[in-house]
């Protein structure tokens, strides 16, 4: 004998179970922004001179972003529901990707060739990755980074300052000054870790 399952049942049985950080709508939104910012920076290097002008105002597609960010943030508020949850996601994400794409000139009021808006896509994927590692295993980072000595962190920011100080030395001759401190503080880090570290070791050894 077939038993049959309520339909609120059945609706539920397909639904993702929810928790505090959604990974799939991130990647739909992650994925969507990515391609967004691709698409419409090919777009323009392509065809550079196709711009949108209405009553002589030149419309950028920043304002396109802006407008279906703010259509899917206020969607997910008034409509709660699980699969439109993943339209409202491409929706963000492309909004998003349109906006990022013109940071550039927004921040210069003229230059859409400005370097800043690739460093504006460079940290908003560094971030999501960051944050979503961060949020999909935060039992294993904390067991594996608060277990630390402090000479082991210290060590790990003393490296960093180093190497961190080297790129200024290939930049114009006022701005490697910059590096000197930096590499100054990073090697003293290290020496004074490498001076406590061995200290105890030598202390430790019985005489011969």
């Amino acid at each position: 004998m077939e038993i049959c399952e309520p339909r609120a049942l059945q609706i539920m049985s397909r639904e993702p179970p929810t928790g505090p950080f959604r990974h799939g709508l991130t990647f739909i939104a992650t994925l969507a922004f990515v391609v967004s910012f691709f698409g419409s920076r090919l777009f323009a290097t392509l065809l550079p001179n196709t711009v949108v002008m209405q009553g002589g105002i030149h419309l950028h597609h920043f304002w396109y972003g802006i407008a279906l960010i703010s259509v899917a943030g206020w969607m997910g508020i008034a409509w709660r529901n699980e699969r439109l949850y993943r339209l409202y996601a491409v929706l963000y994400g492309l909004g998003a990707g349109f906006v990022g794409d013109e940071v550039g000139l927004l921040l210069t009021f003229n230059n859409y060739q400005s370097e800043l808006t690739y460093l504006f896509f460079i940290a908003a994927i560094s971030f999501v990755i960051i944050a979503t590692l961060f949020l999909r295993y935060r039992a294993q980072l904390q067991e594996e980074l608060l277990k630390l000595s402090f000479r082991e962190r210290a060590a790990m920011i003393g490296v960093y300052l180093t190497g961190f100080s080297v790129f200024f030395f290939f930049l114009s001759s006022g701005v490697s000054l910059v590096g000197i401190p930096i590499a100054l503080v990073g090697l003293t880090i290290l020496i004074i870790t490498y001076a406590r570290h061995r200290k105890p070791r030598e202390s430790a050894t019985p005489p011969s």
